[in-house]
């Protein structure tokens, strides 16, 4: 590969949250070998000279759903996975084209899906995946109707749809399963959600003792657990049994958050899901059921994210879009804008998302033995929220470990 020397840029230092005083940026075999602020010449290099923009680590969304190709995340069961990879190619096509250079599937994605990307095969952002979400019986993960009996999918890993299992041991095999399968992380419904039938939203699910197995299973295999939770009731639990992330968290109360920040968990707040649902009438197209489950939280979570901000628990980034609106990722910044700095939001989306992904070093910084996630962007993404929700226009050169997806300069 190549060796790069990026020249005449203003580099964010996304740890300390300011612009360095380097300017140039030297990569070889997909890696950041140096950052520094005197000229560098190199026999052979290619040379691209910023022109003064402000370089960025390549941004990380820590809660997608790539293989959500229809908001109706259960009638996904009853797609084969050849027509649903067929559609995630655009999603994560989309998805890079806005500057993540790396995402963590919260369920849906599977083994295969990553190695694709992996190996050229897809395009898109690097991908940590969940593999099947676990569910206890009547729970999010749980799409049965009222009286239906038996579980019918088709999915074979590329649907949305839960590990049903309920106890000590099911859990445990639940957990083992998905990590058989590549699971980098697992992914627990440890609250009620909008889109399950049968679970009240404000409502908590598996017991502490299932957690704990949970959580003991996952830090065996050297890797953590994170929990869809609304509630300050789910939140606390999760945590206390050592879930490790906190999605959505709308509902979060400053005890909750103040359990969080006890326990070191992160929040994964997803403004824009609630932002995309009500663009069509205000959500006349859902459900009644989902209507009112969403009601209850779509206009929680600015509050949710001041609530554990002042509270200092670290906050990534999040979107959860799903089927025609994936489009609108980008807008999670702007929806944030009422309760962080746009720095503070742009940290979230980088040195904080790594630590939620454990790559700290490694992805979301622009720093030596880094991976080359690289972005040049024209105006200031430090004071300027709308750098960072307008990719299109702001962004002129992606870089994804060395390999430059957009140049536009």
């Amino acid at each position: 590969m190549q060796t790069i020397v990026i020249t005449n840029t203003r580099i964010f230092d996304s740890v300390r949250g300011v612009i360095a005083q380097e300017n140039t940026i030297v990569v070889e075999g997909g890696r950041i070998v140096d950052v520094c602020a005197e000229p560098v010449t190199i026999p052979g290099a290619k040379m691209i000279d910023a022109g003064g923009r402000v370089a960025i680590p390549g941004l990380i969304d820590c809660h997608v759903h790539v293989t959500a190709i229809d908001h109706d995340i259960f009638r996904l069961g009853f797609s084969p996975p050849s027509y649903i990879t067929a559609h995630s190619r655009h999603i994560l096509e989309g998805m890079l084209m806005r500057g993540f250079t790396t995402v963590r599937d919260a369920a849906g994605a599977d083994f295969g899906l990553r190695d694709a990307v992996e190996q050229g095969l897809l395009r898109g952002p690097r991908l940590f995946i969940s593999g099947y979400p676990l569910s206890q019986t009547g729970g999010l993960g749980d799409p049965r109707r009222p009286g239906q009996q038996e579980l019918i999918c088709t999915c074979a890993g590329l649907g949305l749809v839960g590990a049903i299992a309920d106890g000590d041991a099911q859990v445990r095999k639940a957990v083992r399963e998905q990590l058989r399968n590549g699971a980098n992380q697992i992914k627990v419904m440890a609250g009620g959600g909008i889109a399950s039938p049968a679970d009240p939203i404000d409502g908590t699910q598996y017991s502490m003792a299932e957690l704990t197995a949970i959580v003991e299973e996952v830090d065996a295999a050297n890797t953590y657990a994170m929990a869809h939770a609304y509630s300050p009731r789910a939140i606390t639990r999760a945590v206390q049994a050592g879930i490790r992330t906190i999605e959505h968290g709308n509902l979060i109360d400053e005890p909750s958050a103040k359990a969080m920040r006890q326990a070191g968990a992160y929040l994964v707040p997803t403004l824009a899901t609630y932002f995309s649902f009500l663009q069509d009438e205000g959500g006349k197209h859902l459900p009644e059921s989902m209507r009112q489950k969403l009601g209850a939280v779509a206009d929680k979570g600015v509050a949710a994210i001041a609530i554990a901000h002042a509270e200092g628990v670290p906050i990534a980034i999040g979107s959860d879009l799903l089927g025609k609106y994936h489009h609108l990722q980008s807008e999670e910044f702007r929806l944030r804008a009422e309760a962080m700095r746009p720095v503070e939001i742009l940290q979230s989306a980088t040195s904080i998302g790594a630590k939620v992904l454990r790559q700290e070093g490694v992805l979301g910084v622009i720093a030596p033995g880094a991976i080359a996630d690289i972005l040049l962007v024209d105006g200031d993404p430090l004071t300027d929220i709308n750098v960072l929700a307008s990719p299109e226009s702001s962004m002129k050169l992606i870089m994804k470990a060395g390999e430059i997806m957009k140049d536009t300069r």
